[in-house]
Protein backbone atom coordinates (compact mmCIF):
# COMPACT_ATOMS: atom_id res chain seq x y z
CA UNK A 1 0.00 0.00 0.00
CA UNK A 2 1.10 3.53 -0.68
CA UNK A 3 1.32 5.96 2.20
CA UNK A 4 0.35 9.58 1.71
CA UNK A 5 0.08 12.52 4.07
CA UNK A 6 -2.94 14.82 3.87
CA UNK A 7 -3.14 18.11 5.72
CA UNK A 8 -6.55 19.76 6.00
CA UNK A 9 -6.34 23.49 6.77
CA UNK A 10 -9.18 25.80 7.69
CA UNK A 11 -8.49 29.35 6.50
CA UNK A 12 -7.31 31.91 9.05
CA UNK A 13 -9.45 34.66 10.62
CA UNK A 14 -11.26 36.75 8.00
CA UNK A 15 -13.09 40.06 8.08
CA UNK A 16 -16.86 40.01 8.37
CA UNK A 17 -19.34 41.44 5.88
CA UNK A 18 -19.13 42.11 2.18
CA UNK A 19 -19.27 39.55 -0.60
CA UNK A 20 -18.33 36.18 0.91
CA UNK A 21 -15.88 35.17 -1.80
CA UNK A 22 -13.99 38.48 -1.46
CA UNK A 23 -13.56 38.51 2.34
CA UNK A 24 -9.92 39.12 3.25
CA UNK A 25 -7.88 37.99 6.22
CA UNK A 26 -7.65 40.28 9.21
CA UNK A 27 -4.24 41.32 10.55
CA UNK A 28 -4.49 38.47 13.06
CA UNK A 29 -5.49 36.13 10.23
CA UNK A 30 -2.35 36.96 8.26
CA UNK A 31 -0.20 36.35 11.33
CA UNK A 32 -1.97 33.09 12.20
CA UNK A 33 -1.63 31.84 8.61
CA UNK A 34 2.11 32.52 8.77
CA UNK A 35 2.20 30.62 12.08
CA UNK A 36 0.48 27.71 10.30
CA UNK A 37 3.23 27.74 7.67
CA UNK A 38 5.86 27.71 10.41
CA UNK A 39 4.10 24.72 11.99
CA UNK A 40 4.03 22.87 8.66
CA UNK A 41 7.75 23.45 8.08
CA UNK A 42 8.71 22.52 11.65
CA UNK A 43 6.64 19.33 11.60
CA UNK A 44 7.66 17.89 8.25
CA UNK A 45 4.34 18.56 6.53
CA UNK A 46 5.75 20.32 3.48
CA UNK A 47 3.57 19.50 0.46
CA UNK A 48 4.23 18.72 -3.17
CA UNK A 49 0.66 19.70 -4.03
CA UNK A 50 -1.88 22.13 -2.59
CA UNK A 51 -5.57 22.44 -3.42
CA UNK A 52 -7.07 25.78 -2.40
CA UNK A 53 -10.52 27.31 -2.50
CA UNK A 54 -10.43 30.38 -4.76
CA UNK A 55 -12.03 32.55 -2.04
CA UNK A 56 -9.77 35.46 -1.12
CA UNK A 57 -9.34 34.38 2.53
CA UNK A 58 -8.18 30.86 1.62
CA UNK A 59 -5.81 32.15 -1.06
CA UNK A 60 -4.32 34.60 1.45
CA UNK A 61 -4.06 31.84 4.07
CA UNK A 62 -2.07 29.67 1.70
CA UNK A 63 0.11 32.56 0.49
CA UNK A 64 1.07 33.53 4.06
CA UNK A 65 1.72 29.90 5.03
CA UNK A 66 3.72 29.21 1.86
CA UNK A 67 6.18 31.98 2.69
CA UNK A 68 7.27 29.89 5.67
CA UNK A 69 7.97 26.60 3.90
CA UNK A 70 11.13 25.66 2.00
CA UNK A 71 9.57 24.58 -1.30
CA UNK A 72 7.29 25.64 -4.11
CA UNK A 73 4.53 23.05 -4.39
CA UNK A 74 2.11 22.73 -7.26
CA UNK A 75 -0.93 24.87 -6.29
CA UNK A 76 -4.38 24.37 -7.79
CA UNK A 77 -7.38 26.61 -7.10
CA UNK A 78 -10.58 24.61 -7.20
CA UNK A 79 -14.15 25.96 -7.02
CA UNK A 80 -15.29 22.66 -5.53
CA UNK A 81 -13.46 23.55 -2.33
CA UNK A 82 -15.41 26.83 -2.11
CA UNK A 83 -18.66 24.91 -2.69
CA UNK A 84 -18.05 23.57 0.83
CA UNK A 85 -19.23 19.96 0.70
CA UNK A 86 -17.31 16.89 1.81
CA UNK A 87 -18.09 15.14 -1.49
CA UNK A 88 -16.55 18.04 -3.43
CA UNK A 89 -13.42 18.06 -1.24
CA UNK A 90 -13.01 14.34 -1.80
CA UNK A 91 -13.51 14.74 -5.57
CA UNK A 92 -10.74 17.37 -5.71
CA UNK A 93 -8.38 15.22 -3.63
CA UNK A 94 -9.02 12.10 -5.72
CA UNK A 95 -7.54 13.96 -8.71
CA UNK A 96 -4.14 14.43 -7.09
CA UNK A 97 -1.21 12.90 -8.93
CA UNK A 98 -0.59 9.43 -7.43
CA UNK A 99 3.12 10.34 -7.10
CA UNK A 100 2.24 13.15 -4.66
CA UNK A 101 3.34 12.09 -1.20
CA UNK A 102 2.10 15.08 0.82
CA UNK A 103 -0.85 17.29 -0.08
CA UNK A 104 -2.60 20.19 1.62
CA UNK A 105 -6.20 21.26 1.18
CA UNK A 106 -7.05 24.81 2.29
CA UNK A 107 -10.77 25.24 2.74
CA UNK A 108 -13.73 26.34 4.79
CA UNK A 109 -15.96 25.05 7.52
CA UNK A 110 -18.12 23.12 7.85
CA UNK A 111 -16.71 20.86 5.09
CA UNK A 112 -13.05 20.89 6.17
CA UNK A 113 -13.96 19.87 9.71
CA UNK A 114 -16.53 17.36 8.46
CA UNK A 115 -13.94 15.70 6.22
CA UNK A 116 -11.49 15.54 9.14
CA UNK A 117 -14.19 13.89 11.26
CA UNK A 118 -14.97 11.41 8.49
CA UNK A 119 -11.33 10.44 8.07
CA UNK A 120 -10.57 10.30 11.80
CA UNK A 121 -13.70 8.45 12.79
CA UNK A 122 -16.32 9.80 15.14
CA UNK A 123 -14.65 8.71 18.40
CA UNK A 124 -11.28 10.29 17.61
CA UNK A 125 -12.88 13.37 16.15
CA UNK A 126 -14.90 14.13 19.25
CA UNK A 127 -11.84 14.20 21.47
CA UNK A 128 -9.02 15.33 19.20
CA UNK A 129 -10.50 17.56 16.52
CA UNK A 130 -12.60 19.82 18.72
CA UNK A 131 -14.46 22.61 17.00
CA UNK A 132 -11.83 23.33 14.32
CA UNK A 133 -11.47 27.11 14.69
CA UNK A 134 -9.75 29.30 12.10
CA UNK A 135 -6.10 28.47 11.31
CA UNK A 136 -6.54 24.89 12.48
CA UNK A 137 -4.97 22.03 10.63
CA UNK A 138 -5.37 18.27 10.85
CA UNK A 139 -2.66 15.94 9.58
CA UNK A 140 -3.52 12.43 8.40
CA UNK A 141 -1.39 9.55 7.24
CA UNK A 142 -3.30 7.59 4.61
CA UNK A 143 -2.68 4.01 3.56
CA UNK A 144 -3.91 3.87 -0.01
CA UNK A 145 -4.15 5.99 -3.12
CA UNK A 146 -5.65 9.47 -3.47
CA UNK A 147 -8.19 8.05 -5.89
CA UNK A 148 -9.48 5.68 -3.18
CA UNK A 149 -10.49 8.43 -0.75
CA UNK A 150 -12.34 8.19 1.61
CA UNK A 151 -12.07 4.39 1.57
CA UNK A 152 -8.50 4.27 2.83
CA UNK A 153 -7.14 3.72 6.29
CA UNK A 154 -6.53 7.18 7.76
CA UNK A 155 -4.62 7.87 10.95
CA UNK A 156 -4.89 11.30 12.57
CA UNK A 157 -1.32 12.19 13.54
CA UNK A 158 -1.66 15.84 14.58
CA UNK A 159 -4.13 18.63 15.13
CA UNK A 160 -2.91 22.18 15.65
CA UNK A 161 -4.60 25.54 15.99
CA UNK A 162 -1.99 28.08 14.96
CA UNK A 163 -1.84 31.45 16.64
CA UNK A 164 0.87 34.03 16.02
CA UNK A 165 3.06 34.73 19.00
CA UNK A 166 1.52 31.89 21.01
CA UNK A 167 2.67 28.88 19.05
CA UNK A 168 0.22 26.19 18.14
CA UNK A 169 -2.06 24.46 20.56
CA UNK A 170 -2.31 20.74 19.94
Amino acid sequence: MTQHRLVLVRHAKAEQGGRDRDRELTRRGHADAAAAGEWLAANGAVPEAVVVSPARRTVQTWEAAAEQIPSSPDVRYDDRIYDNSVDNLLAALRELDPATTTAILVGHNPSTHALAVRLAGRAAAATELGEFPTATLAVFDLDGEWGELPDVQARLVAVATCRAGKGASE
